[in-house]
């Protein structure tokens, strides 16, 4: 007994690479700062998928079972959470001179997915959809945290580079004020619909 490796990783690849909240923060995040000094939150943001990958392999889901209040106020404040990183999103412009404006960080970027409601979904596709019956706790789980990794190194750092491309295009110009609402927007729309449509996009 195993996990279908290939077929996740596929369906890992297809959530991590598509738009969602923590994807359209990283976005943002390069739009604002820059790629280089983005690094450092880039990289809290992709081990900060681990803090919710092994707690849920070792057993976590069965709390949820059991006291199903707690996650449902945890789910509902995570999402205020993202949609007050959009609200951030949307009042950014992009004057990458000002040198008194924190770069947000490793620490930053290390709880943007354990407060992001798509990664949980994800996850827990990942452990109800890919792992077989009988599968030891600790295969499933270092399967599934190796596959979500390589897929968040390579494609999270493509997200913060487009965001410090396109804000090349656009700084000081009058569409940046609407690029910046739109990324806000759609980080919101994000969240919405994996609270109330299903979505596990990342």
């Amino acid at each position: 007994m195993t996990v279908a490796t290939t077929s996740f990783l596929l369906f890992a690849a297809s959530q991590v690479g598509t738009p969602g909240p923590a994807n359209m923060v990283l976005l943002g995040t390069g739009a604002r700062y820059g790629f280089r000094a983005a690094l450092p939150f880039v990289a809290g943001v992709i081990l900060g998928k681990q803090l919710i990958i092994w707690p849920v392999g070792f057993g976590l889901m069965q709390l949820a079972d059991r006291v199903p209040l707690l996650f449902e106020v945890l789910k509902y404040a995570s999402a205020a959470y993202i949609i007050w990183l959009a609200w951030k999103i949307a009042n950014l412009r992009l004057s990458r001179g000002q040198g008194d404006v924190a770069v947000p960080g490793f620490w930053s970027g290390l709880i943007v997915h354990p407060l992001n409601p798509k990664a949980w979904a994800m996850i827990i596709a990942g452990f109800t959809g890919f792992v077989a019956a009988g599968t030891s706790t600790f295969q499933a789980t270092l399967t599934i945290a190796l596959c979500l990794l390589v897929c968040q190194v390579i494609l999270h750092p493509i997200w913060t580079f487009a965001g410090d491309r396109i804000a090349h295009a656009v700084e000081g110009r009058p569409m940046e004020k609407y690029l910046m609402w739109t990324l806000a927007s759609v980080t919101v729309a994000s969240v919405l619909f994996v609270l109330f449509g299903g979505g596990a996009q990342t």
